[in-house]
């Protein structure tokens, strides 16, 4: 529906679309958009981390998180990977529009609950701080892993060796002291990278 809307509207032009983490850097990197918007929760490669990669590598890109996950974790971890913006999905499209204008522009916006959470957030300056010992490889295992993906499936996606998987696997649960997969995905639920279902 969002596209459509989208696609509709005069004021921007529509380059690219997807609904998967990897793909969607992949077409970052590819288009060079100067807004991207952005769900917090995608398969593969979840928001958060697919944010952290772009800014680094796309440095000027504008970037509006327009997501149903009002987790202050989320909400912190969004912001600090170089969020822009972030639009509740209850908030409708009329919100939606305002905060993509202000970020296109140049400028910030959050939708009213996000600014609720806001100031959970800065009340409490540690709550959700994301552990940032992890390398890009291990937050990816986490993810998949959560997502259950079994080590072989994980090897064929990010295109590594079963062992590599394992490697790395043992490595974040060793520097996380988590010592089974049920508490590396609770661990990964706690800190937004999956929903409840273990699934984005």
């Amino acid at each position: 529906m969002l596209v459509e809307i989208l696609a509709l509207d005069k004021g921007f032009k529509l380059v690219g679309q997807c609904g998967d983490g990897q793909e969607g850097l992949q077409m970052c990197l590819d288009l060079k958009p100067d807004v991207v918007v952005l769900d917090a929760k995608l398969p593969s490669l979840n928001g958060v981390e697919l944010l952290r990669r772009l800014t680094k590598r796309l440095p000027s890109l504008r970037v509006l998180v327009f997501s149903g996950h009002e987790n202050p974790v989320v909400v912190r971890q969004m912001l600090e990977a170089g969020a822009h913006g972030f639009v509740e999905k209850t908030a409708g499209f009329t919100e939606f529009r305002k905060g993509l204008a202000a970020v296109a522009l140049g400028g910030t916006y959050f939708g009213p609950a996000i600014a609720s959470v806001l100031r959970t957030v800065i009340a409490n300056p540690e709550s959700g701080r994301s552990p940032d010992f992890l390398t890009e490889r291990e937050r990816e295992i986490l993810q998949l892993v959560a997502e259950g993906n079994s080590t072989k499936e994980i090897g064929v996606k990010l295109g590594i060796s079963a062992k590599t998987v394992d490697n790395h696997r043992t490595n974040l649960m060793r520097k996380l002291n988590i010592h089974d997969v049920a508490s590396l995905t609770r661990h990964a639920l706690e800190q937004g990278v999956v929903d409840d279902k273990g699934r984005p």
